[in-house]
């Protein structure tokens, strides 16, 4: 069994107080286990990997995520707080990203799952829907020594159910945006102080969401896409104070944005950004509106439309619900966005993600936020353990020149399998000599499996 460094130990105590004493000694080998296992992510291949593969008290294993107690709100808090700890410096404003993803599963038992759109199958001209369970996701934008790229480490996530399974389960049925106002809501009672910028795509550019944002205790800057044919507004003129009656809440209605798109007397400015890795020349107008929708108060709002004039993308517009923030600054935080997209697709690849096999209620709603929560937890455990440089691995016919996620699972591995870790006795009729060049190959391949 695999014995884990007193860094690696230190790092997962503080987890300790959302746990009894039994069901987190039960939790520490559950994650190991799914660190070094490849393939899928169950609890049955976590144990083989932790040599408990005849353990008759196997059954004592699944309890932790169907039936033990603990508490996953005090774990997210727990994992948010080492977030910060480790990767941002005191004062530094936190920049959250929100999104969902979908998780592939069937079976009878399932009762959460539910007819959601693909993404990946999904294109403009034709919707193709999967049935599955659909996460919503809260991760925190952090700079990591080893690479160029900002990583988006998942601290929350959340099962969403489609408005059919909730009315069948007779559950009070939340939005992914009323998810958001919920999510969001705790982040600030959990950091009163900071200031939090939170970015979401589309599905998330809702006046409900600006006005939760915007009416916290201490705001939350919003930004988002805005569509192009978003009801915008001039800023009511002072009325008289002879004038009875209600004040107006806005005023003139302004141009749609698909117009000034097309509008030649549009004056557009130039900037020239790093997007996606790439510089990219664009053009760009903004302006200060109160965006209103029947039924709701307007909200102030700065709104930016970019074109590009090589047309290497489509027209977009993007709003910040702070108009106090420049254009500049919020294309830069809407294309971090980005960086969630490939936290999805790491966890898939590396982690197992959607080869769970729970179907009981409380083993779905724990398994998937914990398996998020693994990739945070496995970079802390990488930063702790190598702060500047992570060990990449390297031929002679690859450069590599940053490190990724699957080089941070593997020295976290490779800790955990190092030869350092177990006693050995040369009296031990049972021990065979293996060649130093046939045990690093072996070494390699257990840890870079997925």
């Amino acid at each position: 069994m695999p014995n884990p460094s007193p860094e690696i130990i230190q790092l997962l105590s503080v987890f300790s107080v959302a746990f009894t004493v039994p069901t987190f000694a039960k939790a520490l080998v559950l994650i190991f286990g799914t660190i070094l296992a490849p393939g899928r992510r169950t609890v049955t291949a976590a144990l083989r990997m932790m040599g408990l593969g005849n353990d008759k008290n196997f059954s004592n294993y699944h309890r932790v995520l169907n039936r033990d107690r603990w508490s996953p709100w005090v774990v997210s808090k727990i994992l948010l707080d080492l977030i910060i700890l480790f990767f941002l410096p005191a004062g530094v404003p936190l920049t959250l990203v929100i999104d969902e993803t979908l998780e592939r599963r069937r079976g009878k038992e399932i009762q959460y799952k539910g007819w959601f759109r693909d993404p990946l199958l999904s294109t403009k001209e034709r919707v193709v829907k999967a049935l599955g369970l659909r996460w919503i996701c809260l991760a925190m934008l952090v700079p990591v020594p080893w690479s160029q790229r900002t990583w988006a480490l998942p601290f929350m996530t959340v099962l969403s159910l489609g408005k059919k399974t909730s009315a069948k389960l007779n559950k009070r049925h939340r939005t992914i945006v009323q998810w958001a106002e919920f999510m969001i809501g705790k982040v600030r009672r959990w950091q009163p102080d900071r200031e939090i910028m939170l970015v979401g795509d589309g599905s998330y550019a809702a006046i409900v969401l600006v006005q939760r944002c915007q009416r916290l205790k201490k705001p939350v800057k919003l930004v988002s896409r805005l569509r192009l044919d978003a009801r915008l507004f001039d800023f009511p003129s002072p009325q008289p104070k002879s004038k009875r009656g209600p004040k107006p809440k806005k005023g003139d209605r302004q141009p749609k944005l698909s117009q000034r798109l097309e509008d030649p007397e549009t004056v557009w400015k130039k900037l020239k950004l790093i997007l996606y890795g790439k510089e990219h020349a664009i053009e760009f107008v903004t302006g200060l509106s109160l965006w209103h929708t029947p039924g709701q108060d307007p909200v102030p709002l700065r709104w930016v439309l970019v074109r590009c004039p090589e047309d290497s993308f489509e027209p977009a517009a993007f709003f910040c619900s702070d108009t106090h923030v420049s254009a500049k600054q919020i294309v830069l935080w809407f294309c971090l966005r980005w960086n969630i997209e490939v936290t999805f697709e790491e966890l898939r690849a590396f982690l197992g993600f959607e080869t769970q096999r729970q179907w009981s209620d409380r083993a779905i709603e724990r398994t998937t936020p914990c398996l998020f929560g693994l990739f945070s937890l496995v970079t802390l455990m990488a930063k702790i353990l190598y702060p500047t440089n992570l060990p990449v691995r390297q031929t002679s016919w690859y450069k590599k020149e940053e490190a990724t996620f699957n080089d941070a699972l593997a020295v976290i591995r490779s800790r955990l399998w190092s030869r350092s870790n177990y006693n050995r006795s040369p009296q031990n009729l049972d021990l065979f000599l293996i060649p130093q060049a046939a045990l690093y190959s072996l070494l390699e391949s257990a840890c870079y499996s997925s």
